[in-house]
């Protein structure tokens, strides 16, 4: 009886740890959500240059098919992701770089809130806020490049726009942790640029760079987009290559928060 009695309180403070390292990681994800939103970086380039992209190139391809879809199709998903993706890599990277440089996540460990729940306030963070930029790019390609298509086909597009972009939040917690500033923000933006570019984001590609572009995650999404446009399908090959690519980014988040905990 002594025994029961004894484990428990330390069930109890187990439970109660719990709960205010979830609240915990809860208000900071509020916390970087309001900061994200507030960020003029953010807005010109999450938000604005896509939707600028958009309407001076969406609709300039009239007749042109690309992956089987109407350009100004393939362009709104196009620019969903690269909305996203910048989005989720670049200030995220930069922030996180600055962040432990600063002295705040040393700071933030002296509390009952754990690196990984500082790791998981960024990437929900990244969650909510990549979500405008996707719903504000594919209704400007509904109302503006004239895309119509089933309400569940809207839903996949931007789920995979969505999905795209989460794999890089993991990828910017990798960077972030791994690099000081100076170095954190060219990589960052070599990353975004190369995804970009090579992904077919800016304009679809052929020959050997549209080969190596099928490789990376960027190139997938706007295929899934593609597929569900052109044949109400979704590619499982790009799907895992998505997965595949967010696997590897997870692991390289963890390996960088693991070999700098003692140093922040």
């Amino acid at each position: 009886m002594n025994g029961t009695t004894a484990m428990t309180p330390a069930r109890g403070t187990r439970s109660m740890l719990g709960t205010r390292e979830v609240r915990g990681t809860l208000a900071l994800s509020r916390l970087e959500m309001l900061r994200v939103l507030r960020n003029k970086q953010y807005l010109i380039f999450t938000l604005a240059f896509p939707v600028v992209f958009y309407l001076a190139i969406g609709k300039q391809a009239r007749g042109v098919s690309v992956y089987g879809v109407p350009f100004a199709a393939f362009y709104m998903v196009a620019m969903a992701t690269w909305s996203a993706l910048s989005g989720a890599l670049n200030g995220n990277a930069q922030r996180i770089s600055q962040e432990r440089k600063d002295g705040w996540i040393r700071q933030l460990r002296l509390t009952s809130l754990p690196a990984s729940g500082y790791v998981a306030a960024k990437v929900i963070a990244s969650m909510v806020t990549t979500v405008p930029s996707i719903v504000i790019v594919l209704a400007l390609g509904h109302f503006y490049g004239g895309v119509h298509m089933a309400g569940w086909k809207w839903a996949v597009v931007g789920a995979a726009a969505w999905l795209g972009a989460m794999t890089f939040a993991a990828l910017a917690v990798a960077i972030g942790y791994k690099f000081l500033p100076d170095r954190a923000q060219p990589l960052a933006l070599l990353v975004y640029f190369g995804m970009s570019i090579l992904g077919g984001l800016w304009f679809p590609l052929s020959g050997v760079l549209g080969t190596i572009g099928k490789a990376l995650p960027t190139y997938q999404v706007t295929r899934i987009g593609a597929g569900v446009l052109a044949a109400g399908s979704v590619s499982v090959t790009a799907v895992a290559v998505i997965l595949a690519w967010l696997a590897g980014f997870v692991v390289l988040a963890a390996l960088a928060v693991r070999s700098t905990a003692e140093k922040v």
